[in-house]
């Protein structure tokens, strides 16, 4: 898969595009839940706090590595509607290249109004979970430009 900037704005439209579908927040919320289901398991050695990710309520996981220049990220939550806040992250950060990450801001929260419609705790939680990643893209990218 091509990894350039416009995939990750091609990534976030069809989120964007796929919300606009769904009739209310109920099956918006529905299809949240739905999407954290189909979350690949998180190995149990990466459920402890030195991946758990500070900032949520609910328990996140969180591990990053770079292969092939692309950031791999595997995370999970003990909430459904975390988990499919994280599947949502996964479809627009998942597998690219740091650059990428950090050059691409999460447009598809505001349009889809995810943020109005979160608990403040879950929307702290999702801020969190973007820092997390975009903290983990700076540091990839440093060690990519400390190799060359």
């Amino acid at each position: 898969m091509s990894s350039s900037a416009a995939d990750l704005t091609a990534a976030q439209q069809e989120i964007v595009d796929t919300f606009g579908l769904l009739e209310d927040w109920t099956d918006r919320y529905q299809y949240l839940i739905d999407l954290g289901r189909q979350l690949p398991p998180l190995p149990e050695e990466f459920k402890t706090e030195q991946y758990r990710l500070k900032g949520c309520q609910s328990q996140v996981w969180i591990k990053t590595e770079v292969r092939d220049g692309l950031m791999h990220i595997l995370a999970t939550s003990d909430s459904a509607i975390v988990a499919g806040l994280i599947a949502l992250l996964l479809k627009v950060y998942g597998d690219r290249r740091p650059a990428d990450i950090l050059a691409t801001p999460p447009d598809f929260i505001r349009q889809i109004q995810l943020d109005e419609h979160l608990s403040p705790t879950r929307s702290n939680g999702l801020a969190a979970m973007i820092q997390q990643i975009r903290q983990m893209a700076v540091e990839a990218l440093s060690r990519q430009l400390s190799a060359t």
